[in-house]
């Protein structure tokens, strides 16, 4: 996927994202309240903002309307916007309102309090027309145009009516991430994207079963007299309803679920770049649902870049390679890496300041202790990858009945358990290339072993990482498993 040479217009209520990180610690003797102790702050468009960024970070270019305040935060907002590359600033400076920041206190990987400020002061006639004058003014050079309603008074009736027109006009597709319950303000969308929450509000009718939200999607296009529908069910994956065609799902892969925050804004940028570059709403919505699989598994209002998007298309859906239309692109991970795509990921998560653990083994036949020493090696970092011996290897250290199930059968069980993010095999019967190679923040392995007898445990404290031992399962062995079944 290519999107370098697409312009997205994104319209909008923007907004300052703010988050203080801390620990707690104890509960303050003024009231029956944690403490918060801080450590760190970061900044970064929100709202709009986020849309935009996500655009960047997908590798298309953005141009970015909306209102900030001439205030504090509104220079702090302006700031950020104008250090991105490939971001057009069309913002429109506002004297009768603040800048809409919301700041997020986190603790513990989790937000414990959020405040927002913003007016609830209407549209006024100057800042409607600056609003339209900069959409009028970009309109022309754009690929595709997004609005991105978050219900703070942006976008007013008058502006989503002329921007819609003026897309029309420039003969390209418009897609909406609504927040009113009534979807003809929205008249004459290409695609709507509303969250389950609010498809269900914006129809009135009950969402429990694909077939119910088919029905509320269609009553609500309808309204809108929209092309299609895109309803996001978080956990459920999404469903797709178009008015010349069918009802499409796709589902979510399992995943450890971080923040939710700004997961709406990656979906429509992701939705709207494929479609913009030439994909059916259907091959987008694939496209969309891995984006916003990586953006949940991070802390804070995030993006995915596209190496990101595409691996976690190979670990979505074994149908990706002939839906995304992309010969040559290759299949979907059967369980196991190669060692330069584990390589890659390390290194790409490293970037992002995540923790590196890495444990290995046989793996032969699945027991309860696998799945303890997998759990325990995740809770001890943010990114788990798992080695393992080839067959070859395991037969030189079990003997020639072993293994009972190749190497392909093994990374793929390992691979389907909720704590693993990368499965790689080892040729050799010990791991000290592959971790010398990885160099892991986190080395696990079980409290049988005393830690003068890991293998790596020099190089990886030597490079500044750390050695965990995790506790074992009693009587849980794949010999065991073995010896009982030949009982039997």
């Amino acid at each position: 996927m290519d999107f370098s040479g697409l312009v997205v217009l994104c319209v909008g209520d923007v907004m300052l994202d703010r988050f203080q990180y801390g620990d707690m610690e104890r509960i303050s003797p003024e009231a029956p309240v944690p403490v918060l102790r801080l450590t760190r702050s970061r900044e970064m468009p929100g709202g709009v903002g986020n849309v935009a960024h996500n655009i960047l970070s997908l590798g298309g270019r953005a141009i970015l309307v909306g209102l900030a305040g001439d205030d504090e935060a509104g220079q702090a907002l302006r700031r950020l916007v104008g250090a991105m590359d490939r971001l057009t600033d069309a913002t429109i400076v506002s004297t009768s309102r603040p800048t809409v920041c919301k700041t997020r206190f986190i603790a513990a990987n989790q937000q414990v309090v959020r405040t927002d400020e913003e007016s609830r002061l209407p549209l006024q006639p100057d800042e409607e027309a600056g609003l339209i004058g900069a959409i009028e003014a970009h309109a022309g050079s754009a690929s595709v145009m997004l609005l991105s309603d978050y219900g703070k008074g942006v976008l007013s009736e008058t502006v989503i009516e002329r921007a819609i027109a003026l897309s029309r006009r420039h003969r390209i597709a418009v897609f909406v991430d609504p927040k009113s319950r009534d979807f003809r303000r929205y008249r004459g969308a290409t695609c709507i994207t509303p969250n389950a929450r609010e498809l269900a509000a914006a129809s009135g009718l009950p969402i429990e079963d694909e077939a119910q939200v088919e029905e509320a999607a269609r009553l609500v296009m309808d309204q809108a007299e929209s092309e299609a529908i895109l309803a996001t069910r978080s956990e459920k994956g999404m469903l797709l309803v178009e008015r010349d065609g069918g009802a499409h799902a796709v589902r979510s892969r399992a995943r450890e679920v971080f923040d939710v925050s700004g997961a709406g804004d990656t979906v429509i940028a992701a939705l709207a770049l494929s479609y913009a570059s030439g994909r059916s709403l259907e091959q987008s919505m694939h496209i969309a649902n891995a984006a916003a699989g990586v953006v949940v598994g991070k802390l804070g209002t995030a993006t995915a870049d596209l190496a990101e998007v595409m691996e976690e298309l190979d670990l979505t859906d074994q149908a990706l390679g002939v839906a995304l239309g992309e010969p040559g692109r290759e299949g979907p991970l059967a369980g196991l890496s190669s060692l330069p795509r584990v390589l890659g990921l390390v290194a790409r998560w490293k970037a992002q300041g995540l923790s590196v653990g890495f444990t290995n083994g046989c793996f032969d036949i699945l027991h309860p202790g696998h799945v303890a020493i997998l759990a325990a090696a995740r809770a001890a970092c943010d990114r788990l990858v798992v080695g393992l011996n080839s067959d070859a290897s395991v037969a030189r250290l079990k003997g020639p009945s072993r293994p009972v199930n190749a190497l392909a059968a093994r990374a793929q069980l390992v691979a389907s358990i909720r704590h693993v993010d990368a499965v790689v095999g080892f040729e050799d019967d010990t791991p000290l290339a592959l971790i010398t190679a990885l160099l892991p923040d986190v080395l696990v392995k079980g409290a049988d072993y005393a830690p003068e007898q890991v293998v790596g445990r020099a190089e990886v404290e030597a490079a500044g990482g750390r050695l965990v031992l995790a506790r074992l399962v009693p009587d849980s062995s794949t010999s065991a498993t073995i010896a009982r079944i030949r009982q039997a």
